[in-house]
């Protein structure tokens, strides 16, 4: 009740900067996502929506000697990227303050950053299915070759080389390294088609394919929107990082709040951001059915 909560304790002061040190660090080291995308920090007092200009490819064309070029209009587009809230509270009981054998703190810390990590995770993440170009089904395995035809879209859309991410759900992966590994008609054994698969079944993860870094997240909502996924059909990408834009407002900030009847203090972190697909082209989506997960 209103009557009951003493403003902000002054036991815990102390401890909100490690809290957000160790939440900040848990949530930068858990997200996969965040740095493979591009990456705008929004100032304070400069409003909720942050507008991103596009501008279009110009073509240059060839010249006739001593005459005067034609000038080219540049007209730019825009992506938005609204800034919204996401947080978590949590009640740390004076019980588990001052007699826990583990350190209360840091574990408030990591619960947040991991909380925060893998909300960033999953907004990011759901924009793989906005983009309009596409490989695969709700009924296709992954394989290798249709990653290279995903990169090769890429590649016949004029996007760089480099700064490429491909992402995936790791029971998608699992029929990727199984693509990888067969010879014949087994999966998962040596010398299935090249050094790549016999890194895969040695390390358990695929480096490098098509000439694109391979990640795996399960911060990944299946294409029914279930989180965790149930359907088995999930929708990765083949990206470049300026295909999608993560905005931060704030990073996860905390305050305390003194429950005196509860012998309790509430801790509470929030963290303002914003996503957006900010260039369509520069991404394809992988649309894939795990041939490990029911539907």
């Amino acid at each position: 009740m209103a009557g009951e909560i003493v403003s902000t304790t002054t036991t815990l002061d102390d401890l909100i900067a490690p809290i957000v040190a160790e939440a900040q660090f848990v949530a930068a080291e858990k997200s996969i996502m965040r740095g493979l995308v591009k990456n705008f920090t929004v100032p304070a007092n400069t409003g909720k929506v942050l507008q991103v200009p596009i501008y279009p490819t110009q073509t240059a064309t060839t010249l006739t000697e001593a005459n005067d070029l034609t000038p080219s209009a540049i007209s730019t587009s825009k992506a938005d990227i609204t800034m919204a809230e996401v947080g978590l509270m949590t009640n740390v009981s004076d019980l588990s303050l001052n007699h826990s054998p583990s350190n209360v703190i840091a574990d408030v810390g990591r619960l947040f950053g991991e909380a925060i990590a893998t909300k960033i995770d999953r907004d990011l993440t759901n924009l793989f299915g906005s983009f309009s170009t596409g490989v695969g089904s709700a009924t296709t395995a992954a394989t290798a070759a249709l990653v290279f035809e995903a990169v090769a879209k890429l590649r016949a859309n004029g996007v760089p080389g480099s700064d490429l991410a491909l992402v995936l759900h790791p029971l998608v992966a699992y029929d990727l390294k199984a693509n990888l590994t067969t010879q014949g008609t087994n999966p998962f054994v040596g010398n299935g088609q090249s050094d790549l698969g016999n890194e895969a079944l040695r390390m358990g993860y695929i480096g490098m394919l098509a000439g694109v870094p391979v990640f795996e997240t399960s911060n990944m909502a299946d294409s029914s929107g279930n989180f965790p996924g149930t359907t088995g059909d999930y929708k990765g990408a083949v990206f470049h990082r300026d295909a999608i834009a993560l905005a931060m407002s704030s990073d996860i900030r905390i305050e305390t709040q003194r429950d005196a009847s509860a012998r309790a203090t509430e801790i509470v972190g929030v963290a303002t951001y914003g996503v957006a697909e900010i260039h369509d082209t520069y991404g394809v989506e992988l649309e894939f059915d795990s041939s490990i997960q029911d539907a």
